[in-house]
């Protein structure tokens, strides 16, 4: 994580620090020169204790080797921070090796020194812990500095090149996005466009499976039987229906079921499981190749943590790793309690549609086969908005959690954070999608026996055309939006903030010096903080989550996840290039936790899809009644087709004389059965023989279609290898060469070769 709250995470020692060298602060720099900037509002000159705490700083910035300029306009006063070159060689010279030839421990020359190694350094100086014993992020949030940033400088070329929509369909300069951002960055953007790359094949293979629906969307046997059940009438499904309803009328919405619920949905589930160890593994071997053309395949981000702290303070004592059983019990069942929310949420959704439906229903607002879709609708939404702002809870609590478990170092913060916060907002996204996909219409109860919410509201059911439907509706929507509403917002709020900080700034009026103006422009751009990568990374594995979990009830994600994709890349492009502050560079040789979590999900997403073929859509039952109790049970017969008659098959009877309130029912004095989805005997309304005979086959088809599916993503993992066989001939290579040249190296010292004197 980096950015404007980086103090919150980066502690320095205690304790004060020793000076480097002495360093004229009197000498002018031009603007692009500064390494950072501070900036104060012109009020606090004139309040004495924020004027000392500001001066105490400088101070000691002073001391550790660092220079500084005031420039002052009318309303900030702007502090240009530049650390000498002496720091880039002390940091140069702590992560070479020691024990190489003499030409490898000479430090690079300052003019060598990258501007992100600069930026890097010199925020993690000033954002440790000072020896008067605050941080720069307790002189902002009390007022001494009202904000700190890095200027946007040489940025130009990446406008033109990157952060434009004309550029959408070119590909991305990763070199040069890791030259101005650091490598974080860059391997962010080098995922994304991978990983947009690949949803190519998986957005067209999904598409084709849900045109192929339409090729049987009037010739399928089930569809043909639906339509043409006019004779056949339902029995009411919930308070909001009142009356019996003929099989025919949801002839349309089965048809459209059909789209997403056919023989290539097992397929397609399938392929997505290959698809996602393919894309990490290929992911892998990507990763590889970049990390070897940046010469970071050796680099240990602990060692580098611990050269920042020691060029801060030399006499920087390392903390030992240390675990806590207590501490992990505690944040443990705090997780589980957060969690047991979630799911808590997931329950409040189930109230909130099981009173909609009531509301609907009694304020005329739909009609009766309306109420189900605009409970689905209106549901979505609602779960929608509680995403948002379970989002600001879970962050809250994962911070807290963190600070709680008191992690050594940045990145392993960082790392423990992603953990926590991730696990917190997959609950939030998906316990509504689970309780639809296994729960909602199965504990219902039957026709005159129904489950019913504090024993006043019936229990919701599924969709007339069965669950799958829902659970599409659901996916859609709140996929929809998020790749929608969310990318506008995630554009448009930055844009108008910026418009508006120009406005109020007047930036029309400002100084005629061209320093002053290019710091004015900087301070006015959108301020960044601690989350603003952290934030792109989490809104991807969200999509991917969407992409892949539950993807055999909405075939049509990859093809929406594509289509966004490719919008987010020049959207944060342009976002990072033009409307926000520089981000502070990070070091980094791979996408860190991100890594875990996309695994994680590629196993979710085997779980998942199989359970929704199992338990969710028709499949099963259709297989079942196929071979087993249809007219091709005895074998094929060409005039035949082998599903007719299972529509009758898969309804359940109930007589109407067993209703609990049978004249409140419109048409009731004339119908005595009518039939409802489920395996149901008609003498006493109980569970089956053919529900148990069902539920067997789904079980065992759920743990060949796992077992299966693991199979092929382990072998798929196993067969391409994580590293090129280049990459590992070229790290070999310069082991090689290296090991060469201290054997050169030691026959040039005096001495060498000569037999030790005997003990």
């Amino acid at each position: 994580m980096q950015g404007e709250e980086g103090g919150q995470i980066l502690a320095g020692p205690e304790g004060d620090s020793f000076p480097l060298m002495e360093i004229n602060t009197g000498e002018t720099e031009a603007s692009e020169q500064w390494d950072y900037v501070l900036v104060a509002d012109h009020r606090t000159q004139r309040n004495t204790r924020q004027a000392h705490q500001q001066q105490q700083f400088l101070e000691e910035l002073k001391r550790k080797g660092f220079h500084y300029k005031m420039i002052e306009d009318h309303k900030k006063v702007f502090f240009g921070i530049r650390a000498d070159s002496r720091i880039f060689d002390l940091y140069c010279t702590l992560l070479m090796e020691p024990e190489g030839p003499a030409t490898r421990v000479q430090p690079a020359r300052p003019s060598s020194v990258p501007a992100t190694t600069r930026i890097r350094i010199v925020n993690f100086v000033l954002n440790s812990k000072a020896a008067a014993g605050g941080t720069l992020e307790d002189l902002v949030k009390s007022g001494v500095f009202e904000a700190r940033f890095a200027l946007h400088k040489g940025e130009e070329d990446l406008k033109k090149r990157w952060a434009r929509w004309r550029n959408m369909f070119h590909p991305q300069p990763i070199d040069d996005i890791r030259d101005y951002f650091g490598e974080k960055v860059a391997l962010y953007f080098a995922w994304l466009g991978w990983y947009t790359y690949m949803l190519v094949p998986a957005a067209l293979v999904g598409l084709i499976i849900f045109l192929s629906g339409f090729s049987l969307f009037n010739a399928s046997q089930i569809s043909k039987e639906i339509c043409e059940a006019h004779d056949i009438l339902l029995c009411p499904r919930g308070d909001h229906s009142r009356r019996y309803q003929q099989l025919s009328d949801t002839c349309t919405f089965a048809k459209l079921t059909h789209l997403f619920d056919n023989e290539g949905t097992v397929l397609f589930a399938i392929f997505m499981a290959l698809w996602a160890t393919v894309f990490l593994e290929i992911w892998k071997r990507q990763r590889a190749r970049v990390v070897l053309h940046w010469d970071l395949y050796g680099w240990d981000e602990d060692q580098e943590e611990m050269a920042l702290e020691l060029i801060n303070c030399p006499a920087y004592e390392l903390r030992p790793q240390q675990h806590s059983y207590l501490r992990s019990t505690v944040i443990l069942m705090l997780s589980l309690l957060m969690i047991c929310l979630m799911i808590g949420m997931a329950h409040l959704l189930v109230v909130y549609r099981v009173l909609a439906a009531a509301l609907f229903n009694s304020t005329l607002l739909f009609q009766e086969e309306q109420v189900t879709t605009a409970v689905v609708v209106t549901g979505a939404l609602v779960h929608y908005v509680a995403i948002l702002i379970m989002t600001k809870i879970n962050k809250y609590v994962a911070l807290k959690l963190c600070d709680f478990e008191k992690p050594r170092t940045f990145s392993e913060r960082e790392s423990k954070f992603t953990i926590k916060f991730f696990t917190l907002q997959f609950f939030a996204h998906f316990s509504s999608l689970v309780y639809i996909a296994f729960i909602l219409g199965r504990i219902n109860g039957h026709p005159g026996k129904s489950v019913r919410l504090a024993g006043l509201w019936k229990l919701e059911e599924c969709h007339l055309s069965g669950c799958m439907m829902d659970l599409f509706l659901q996916m859609a929507i709140i996929m929809g939006l998020k790749q929608t509403l969310s990318n506008c917002m995630e554009y448009l709020g930055p844009w108008l903030a910026h418009k508006y900080r120009l406005m109020r700034f007047k930036l029309s009026r400002a100084s005629g010096d061209p320093e002053l103006r290019h710091l004015q422009r900087n301070y006015l751009l959108n301020p960044v903080n601690t989350f603003s990568l952290f934030d792109e990374f989490m809104e991807m594995m969200i999509q991917y989550g969407f992409t892949t979990i539950f993807v055999a009830a909405f075939p049509l994600a990859p093809l929406l996840a594509l289509f966004s994709n490719l919008a987010e890349i020049r959207l944060d492009a342009i976002k990072m290039v033009r409307l926000q502050r520089r981000l502070v560079p990070r070091k980094a040789k791979d996408i860190g936790t991100w890594l875990q979590v996309l695994e994680t999900i590629g196993v979710l997403a085997v779980i998942a899809n199989g359970m929704v073929i199992a338990f969710t859509s028709e499949f099963i039952p259709r297989v079942v009644y196929k071979y087993h109790y249809g007219p091709c049970r005895q074998g094929a017969q060409p005039a035949v087709d082998c599903l007719t008659g299972y529509i009758n098959h898969s309804l359940s009877v109930f007589y109407t004389k067993d209703f609990q309130d049978p004249i409140q029912i419109e048409g009731s004095e004339n119908v005595t059965k009518c039939r409802y989805r489920d395996y149901r005997n008609a003498q006493d309304y109980n569970l089956s023989e053919q529900f148990w005979v069902l539920l067997a086959i789904r079980l065992v088809f759920l743990i060949l279609f796992e077992h299966v599916a693991l199979c092929i993503k382990l072998i798929a993992a196993w067969f391409v290898p994580d590293i090129p066989q280049s990459v590992e001939n070229k790290v070999l290579e310069e082991k090689y060469q290296t090991l060469r040249e201290k054997m050169w190296y030691g026959r040039q010292r005096p001495g060498w070769g000569r037999a030790r004197p005997q003990a």
